[in-house]
């Protein structure tokens, strides 16, 4: 497995890969999920690579950069096994030179839900994204359902951008219990890692009520915030059920929907969907 930390390096080894080239691009700390990403890539590329960058442009001053968990020795190793071709680890230097002022802005996808409480986020995401897409011109991006506004922001940058990088988007992993995992679920302590099964529970009970034919939006809404409120450590940020497309809330559920929310758990910030 190559590692590279520039982007000069990065382009001559991506001169001489075979194609097609699929991307993992990751803020590191890697998981299950992160490894099921490279096993899809490898079985549809011929050449595999990743990313590890902690991106400081998609996190608000008050969020957590400083605490965010890496180990980049880890990382490698994981990438290693699964059979990982090449791995980018670049600087904040190397993507956002001196000088750097130019953003990829989506529009109104990204207004709601992670958008409205993450101002900014999003112009982050896609910014570091497309340099990704533009650096490793991969056939193919793999990104997981966990971070589902994120993936259609990214597939909407790269069809209206016309990268040519198809975005693959990949199940939720998750724990035994349910739990989605995630980089930050390192920050849970013993207590807050039993509250936080709350968050599937609550999706469950929206995709049962669905399922039995309850169509009516707000009910849906209310239904999952009565389960999360039986856990006093989940304080909810939002709570959404949307079109499954444009991420608009609907009123009823007649067409392909997503539930997404946002909760704290302790400290911890944690998202995650389920479509209905």
């Amino acid at each position: 497995m190559l590692v590279v930390s520039t982007i000069a390096d990065l382009r001559r080894a991506l001169a001489r890969a075979p194609r097609p080239v699929g991307l993992v691009p990751t803020m590191g700390y890697l998981h299950e999920g992160h490894a099921s990403l490279v096993r899809r890539a490898r079985r549809e590329c011929a050449f595999v690579t990743a990313s590890i960058f902690v991106n400081p442009t998609q996190f608000g001053p008050a969020e957590d950069l400083a605490k965010y968990p890496r180990d980049l020795p880890r990382d490698l190793a994981m990438l290693e096994r699964e059979g990982t071709d090449l791995v980018f680890t670049p600087s904040p230097e190397d993507i956002y030179p001196k000088g750097f002022d130019t953003w990829v802005d989506v529009g109104a996808m990204t207004k709601r839900l992670e958008g409205e409480v993450r101002p900014g986020h999003f112009r982050g995401v896609t910014t570091v994204v497309l340099k990704l897409f533009n650096e490793f011109r991969a056939e193919r991006a793999y990104f997981g359902q966990k971070d589902a506004q994120q993936v259609l922001v990214v597939k909407r940058m790269a069809a209206d951008l016309d990268t040519g990088t198809e975005v693959v988007v990949c199940p939720t992993v998750r724990e035994p219990d349910g739990l989605a995992m995630s980089s930050r679920n390192t920050y849970l302590k013993p207590e807050e890692r039993k509250a936080a099964t709350v968050l599937y529970r609550s999706l469950c009970h929206a995709q049962e009520l669905c399922s039995g034919g309850e169509r009516n939006a707000e009910t849906l809404r209310r239904a999952v915030r009565d389960v999360l409120a039986t856990e006093p450590r989940a304080r909810v940020q939002y709570v959404s059920i949307a079109d499954q497309a444009t991420l608009e809330e609907l009123d009823r559920v007649d067409q392909p929907a997503l539930v997404s929310m946002a909760v704290l758990v302790g400290a911890t910030r944690l998202i995650d969907n389920i479509l209905l």
